[in-house]
């Protein structure tokens, strides 16, 4: 199996387009000289300790020819989340020992300030669009002229950066439940293995043109989208950040054959006006994961493609299909050996049973931990994190933390997840962090954050609040306080708020969040909500409550 070293050494010399960009293009031969270049500039720079190069940009080329650049120097990727804010950003840079940052003007003062580890001071940031002469700051070199100092730079001699198979080559930020960073190994060759499977899935050709939109830090732009074509030697067209209203355009601007997801995106595309000729277009396929099954459906059948969701892990450890015969509601079928357990007993759990309806009979005995008896091997681990690897690996086993329950012919739903943790429009966080801010508000002695589901796909934040003695809720001056923190996650931020005079608690005080989830908005304390993102707080009515059951139930 190649790695992604090769991949991007197979595209020397190949004058087709290989990358897209606004009203710009690049060849293959073109997209491999500039990450050659970038390359000699990554070992020109490199230190002691770690090569971890982090990158805190937009899906722009420059994205492209730094991944590259990594993969070809040896060095190792750490996608940064622009999403993040302060404290929080600069402890996943710092957890993962970058020793060079490359970002642009706009995300670096979002790590102004901030201790990014001692081996990232300012003068180790480079700023792509930095026109004031300081391309490192602290040093008078701009960021074109250092890219003009390694102009024509051959490809690294692989006998020096001793890439293999196995040389890590991608750090990947995923969630649990804490607020601890959680890296994710991925080497070279599992990311290009992946690459070559998903190729070979949807017979990806070096004809095929894929569109990227989802945020290159993320596992399924690169997993589902730039590793596949940089296996199949097809274009890439790029969008710096997700548009559903400029979707259609881009695809018939550039050709788009295959579309990657995660998340929301389908249904933000289907909510914009639908025109008789939507079909006319020459986009084939989209794969991904989280779209809500009637948006697959309808989706395929208003752009004329095929849609294939499926359910897998950034870790690598479990992964469920759908097949033709899948049921309404089932994600599909898992690879053998996929379990479900019930993770205080370590027993399988019994099969779902439904009634006449489809509804779930044996929620209790049925819903379990989604387990891979196989799924250890082919899990890397985490970045200085043993205990975390811990609890993803038992005993060879690997669990996923995601709740799910299976029928009796072997197909696989989903249940929830840990509810020590949330994802929204398809990112994972803790909810540690985000308890953390709003236990800030000087009103607030307590706040338990968990997630409830979102009315098309995924999850939406609600928290439950313990106030201060003689305090009410103020809706405006809550709002006001989530926007004034910094730090707060642009899509932390609850949607849901429920004020309580007493949180139901163990006998060691955790909190049962549980409790909370299963009750949500239904409960007989006051409910405040926002109807729309950044929209004003108001009380939750018993008509909002019935209409919001309404659309989960028909999702």
């Amino acid at each position: 199996m190649p790695t992604i070293d090769e991949l991007i050494r197979q595209r020397v010399e190949d004058e087709r387009v290989g990358l897209a960009f606004a009203d710009r293009t690049w060849t293959h031969n073109q997209v491999v000289e500039a990450q050659a270049e970038r390359a000699a500039l990554l070992a020109s720079l490199r230190h002691p300790g770690p090569f971890h190069v982090a990158l805190l940009l937009d899906n722009v080329p420059e994205y492209v020819f730094w991944m590259g650049a990594a993969a070809l120097a040896g060095a190792v990727l750490v996608g940064g989340n622009p999403t993040h804010r302060g404290d929080e950003l600069a402890r996943d840079l710092s957890h993962t020992e970058c020793q060079l940052l490359v970002t642009n003007s706009e995300y670096r003062t979002l790590v102004d300030g901030h201790d990014l580890g001692p081996a990232l001071p300012p003068e180790r940031i480079l700023v792509i669009d930095d026109a004031s002469g300081d391309g490192r700051a602290g040093d008078p070199t701009p960021y074109g002229d250092l890219l003009a100092g390694v102009a024509g730079a051959p490809l690294p001699d692989r006998s020096e950066t001793a890439v293999t198979e196995e040389s890590l080559g991608l750090l990947l930020f995923t969630s649990g439940t804490s607020g601890a960073p959680k890296a994710c190994l991925c080497s070279q060759g599992r990311l290009a293995r992946i690459g070559s499977i998903v190729t070979q899935m949807f017979e990806i050709t070096p004809d095929d043109v894929c569109y990227m939109a989802m945020p290159l830090f993320h596992s399924n732009a690169l997993m589902a989208g730039w590793a596949p074509a940089l296996a199949a030697g097809a274009a890439v067209a790029l969008r710096d950040r997700f548009s559903a209203s400029q979707f259609l355009i881009d695809v018939r601007r550039y050709g788009v054959t295959y579309f990657n997801y995660v998340g929301k995106p389908l249904s933000y595309i289907l909510a914009t006006p639908e025109l008789p000729d939507d079909a006319d277009n020459t986009l084939r396929r989209a794969f991904g994961n989280e779209a809500a099954e009637a948006d697959v459906a309808r989706f395929s059948e208003r752009f004329g493609c095929t849609v294939q969701d499926a359910y897998g892990s950034t870790e690598g450890g479990a992964a469920v299909q759908r097949t033709p015969d899948t049921p309404r509601g089932a994600l599909g079928r898992a690879l053998p050996g996929t379990l479900i357990i019930n993770s205080e007993s370590g027993e399988e759990c019994p099969r779902a049973e439904f009634d006449e309806h489809g509804r779930l009979l044996n929620a209790e005995e049925a819903i379990g931990e989604m387990v891979s008896q196989t799924g250890g091997a082919g899990f890397e681990g985490y970045w200085h994190n043993t205990e975390a690897e811990a609890a993803r690996v038992r005993n060879g086993w690997y669990w996923t933390g995601d709740l799910a329950y299976r029928d009796k012919d072997d197909f696989f739903y989903f249940g929830g997840r840990d509810y020590d943790w949330l994802r929204v429009d398809g990112e994972n966080f803790a909810a540690a962090p985000v308890e953390e801010i709003l236990q800030r508000h000087p009103d607030v002695v307590l706040a338990s954050v968990y997630a409830v589901p979102d009315t098309v796909v995924g999850d939406q934040v609600m928290a439950t609040l313990l106030l201060r003695p003689g305090k009410t809720f103020d809706p405006v001056a809550f709002a006001e306080f989530l926007a004034g923190e910094s730090d707060m996650g642009t899509k932390w931020a609850p949607k849901y708020v429920r004020i309580t005079d007493q949180l139901p608690v163990t006998a060691t005080t955790k909190v049962l969040k549980r409790v909370l989830r299963n009750e949500g908005w239904r409960c007989e304390e006051p409910v405040w909500w926002r109807p729309a993102k950044g929209a004003p707080y108001r009380q939750l009515l018993s008509t909002d409550a019935d209409a919001l059951d309404k659309a989960i139930a028909e999702r």
